[in-house]
Parts: C-alpha cells; structure tokens; sequence
C-alpha cells in the first residue's frame, strides 16, 4: 500500500507500482489505466497525484494518452503482421503478449496464499520419501556412473520401466521402448509439436485452456483452433467443422481435470473425437498433468485408442516438486524415433539422477501414498474453498472437481486482478484462459491456496 511515511513521495510510489506491473506484462499492451479519479479512489490519494504519476509513466514511454479516453499501456514494440487466413477460414488470431503474461503471473513478492497459482502450497509437497531416495544415489559409485556420462537418450530405463508399470495401472499400453522422458509436461508437449508440426498447421487446443499452450503453438507459428470445452468433453460440432474446413494436424486435450474447469472427458464423447482422429487424420496429444489426483476410473483417449493415434503426456511436478521438472511421453512405435530424435536436438539426455530416484519413489509406492495423502487434503480443501467461495457472492459455472474451481464473480475480472494486487493478492482472470482474452467476470481458483477465509473478506471488498 501506498505510505505517506515512505522516503518516496506518494507520486514516485504510484508511478513505480504501474511501472513494475507493465514491465512484468501484468499490465499487457493496450490496457486501459483506471481513469485519475477512480485511480485516486482506490489508492486514498489525490487527483493531483494520480495526474502527476501518470505523467511520469508518459515520460517513461510506458503508457500513452489518448484523446477523451484516457491512459493505456504502450506496446514497446511492434506487433508481428497476421498471417492471412486462407480463404473461407476464420481461424481466430492469439495476442502476441500471452507468454509474457503467463510469466507475469507468476511473478508475485506477497506471502499470502495465492489463489490464482497453479501449483500447490509448499507445505503440502514436503515428503521426506524424496530426500531418502537421492541420498540412495549420492555418495555412491553410481552417482558416478550417473553423473560422468550423459545417460541414455529415451531417458534412465529404470525409470521408463516403472513409468510402463504405472501406465499398465491405467490400462495404457506402453513399454519402456514407447516412453521418451523429459524436462516437464510442457517440454513433452513442445517435443511434440516440434516433430509433427510445421509452422502454418492447425492445432485444435480446447477452450477455455492454459493460455501457455496457446501462447507456446503461436511462438512456433501454428494456426490456433480453440474448440469449446464441455462437461463431456470438446464440442464434437465444433471440432467436425474445423476438420472439414481446416484440416489440423493435431488436437491437444486435458481430458482429465480439465484446465481450469475440471471437466472428466466422457466415454461416448471419447469415441467420438477418436472416430473424428481416424476420419480426418490427425494425431491427439492427452496432456494428463493432473492424472495424480483423478479417480481410477476416469476415461483416457489413450487407453481406448491404445496409443496408435494418441500420445500421452505427463509429468510430475504438479504432485511431488514444480523443480524436478521430470515429465514423459508415451507414443506409438512408428513415431517414437522423431520424437527422441526432437528430444535430442532440444536438450540431448535429462538429468537421470533425479530421474533413477523418482523411479525409486514410484517402485516402492512412495509416490502412491503421497498422492493419496494429497488428495485427501485437497477434498477438505475443495469443500472449504466451495463453501466460502458461494458465501461472497460467487457461483460455480462447473462442478467442483480436482485441484482448480471456474467461478463466476459477477464483474469484470481483468480489472478485479489489478485492484487485488493492490491488497497482495494474485487472480487468473478468465480471459487468460482464451486465445483472444476476451473480458470475463470467470476467474480460476486454485482450492488448496482459496481456503483462507481473510483473502475471500478482501475480495468481497474489493469487488464491491
């Protein structure tokens, strides 16, 4: 908060809060400031202090003023020219600035819980099992032979062994010569993309989804076709549609806790959509981050499909570490050698040190029992999170489910995010979560970090 105390003026303190946000895109091009008497209302400042801030902002070449309009944030460089859409197509355009604004996100200094992060609190991930399982490793003649050599490409066989063992558990048929290992789920995704696509593909992505993925297949020049998501599943009208107009190459899906909605993909619909891969012949990639906390029976495309058109992506820093970055595809045969040869070009091996001790924590159900214990705490978590969340005032457009809640707060959450930064506190807007960011009164909770009582107080205050 702003602090007639501090040894900068109150000016300074508002002029460097929009700077630090616009230089972090927590702020992204084209923003509209609020308007100086709004402005002055949030931070119990005067008009004049308002105007003087801003004028810094405008010698800094941060913002710039528009004609009876107001402030907004400049773009320190020039968009890319759109490509032009072949004709009869209407393939919707992705803001050049979403990267930059997955990593605004994540940028917060604040110790309170975060409700608009993705991951879990650290507390919840403190197992003693992992320590254990690389002090197996260190200090022994095969931390040497581990750490003196690159390793194996596919990744450490140990560990491509137990992952086999543990799809078999969800009935995905992959051997260990099927699993190729790598820096997290998103690197999987990205080794993917880079070895069946080419720059001007259709990608089919669902919608609302993570905007890195969005953000990730516009960097590499692909053609987003965002497919609304459902409770059963991708609309299947949609997706025929762009098959018959589009012809894309992939379709990428969570459909399993679905991001941010957590949908579980349906049977009938699973059919369906694989029915359509084999008709129109493209490739689906099953990003299964959160199958750590999704009940047995949920349904895979992967399973049905026994992975021929299919490809399984995961990883595990969602339930055990965010940095072990340890993630893993599972493909068919007559794909894999493009696969682990992308992998290769992109990083060489992956670190089998931590990846020979994940191997030890799944083999000795170590990994299982802390999933199970997490689950467990996130059930009572959820019930809290729900019970509040219905308290001050918003509802819940799906079931509640997993780790995240899609809520519907009655107002625009775009500008809701900003006035919660004031008080410490970071959202996800809806809008991140569409490939235009169109506004949203939607925003994604994160249920494990939603459950303290004083943030919901704070947002109905602020909200108003």
């Amino acid at each position: 908060m702003l602090t007639r105390t501090a040894t900068q003026s109150l000016t300074g303190q508002l002029a460097d809060r929009f700077a630090e946000r616009i230089r972090t895109r927590l702020l992204p091009p084209g923003t509209r400031l609020p308007s100086v008497r709004e402005c002055a209302r949030q931070q119990g400042v005067s008009p004049h202090t308002v105007v003087a801030a801003y004028d810094q902002l405008l010698a800094q070449g941060l913002v710039e003023a528009r004609r009876q309009r107001g402030f907004f944030v400049r773009d320190a460089a020039p968009a890319p020219a759109p490509r032009p859409a072949r004709a009869g197509t209407q393939a919707p355009a992705v803001p050049a600035d979403a990267s930059s604004l997955i990593r605004g996100m994540f940028h917060s200094h604040s110790d309170k819980p975060q409700p608009g992060m993705g991951v879990f609190p650290p507390d919840w991930m403190d197992s003693s099992f992992m320590p254990t399982s690389l002090r197996r490793l260190t200090g022994t003649r095969a931390l040497q032979e581990i750490s003196l050599q690159y390793g194996e490409p596919a990744g450490d066989g140990a560990l491509r062994h137990s992952l086999s063992q543990k799809l078999m558990g969800i009935n995905i048929p992959a051997g260990p010569e099927q699993i190729v290992t790598t820096v997290g789920a998103t690197h999987a995704l990205d080794i993917v993309s880079r070895a069946l696509l080419r720059a001007g593909d259709p990608v089919m992505v669902e919608e609302p989804g993570w905007a890195i993925e969005f953000a990730r297949l516009e960097a590499l020049g692909m053609r987003i076709l965002p497919v609304p998501r459902r409770a059963d599943g991708p609309d299947l009208a949609v997706m025929a549609q762009y098959c018959e107009t589009h012809k894309p190459k992939l379709f990428v899906s969570v459909s399993v806790l679905h991001n941010p909605t957590g949908y579980s993909l349906t049977p009938g619909s699973a059919h369906r959509v694989l029915q359509l891969a084999n008709q129109h012949d493209f490739h689906i990639v099953e990003d299964d981050t959160y199958s750590h906390l999704a009940p047995e029976h949920a349904t895979r495309l992967c399973a049905l499909d026994g992975l021929q058109r299919t490809i399984y992506v995961s990883g595990f820093a969602k339930i055990l570490a965010p940095n072990w970055r340890i993630g893993f595809l599972a493909a068919p045969p007559a794909l894999f050698g493009r696969l682990l040869e992308t992998k290769l070009l992109t990083t060489l091996t992956t670190p089998a040190l931590f990846e020979r001790a994940l191997a030890w924590c799944i083999d000795q159900g170590q990994l299982r029992r802390h999933a199970d214990r997490v689950r467990l705490r996130l059930d009572g978590a959820r019930a809290r999170t729900v019970k509040l969340a219905l308290t001050h005032g918003c509802t819940f457009v799906s079931e509640p489910a997993g780790l995240f809640g899609w809520v519907d707060t009655g107002v625009d959450t775009d500008a809701l995010t900003q006035r919660m930064l004031d008080e410490g506190y970071l959202l996800a807007p809806g809008s991140l979560f569409h490939a235009r960011r169109p506004p949203s009164t939607l925003m994604r909770i994160n249920f494990a970090t939603a459950q303290d009582a004083t943030f919901w107080k704070v947002f109905a205050r602020v909200r108003g």
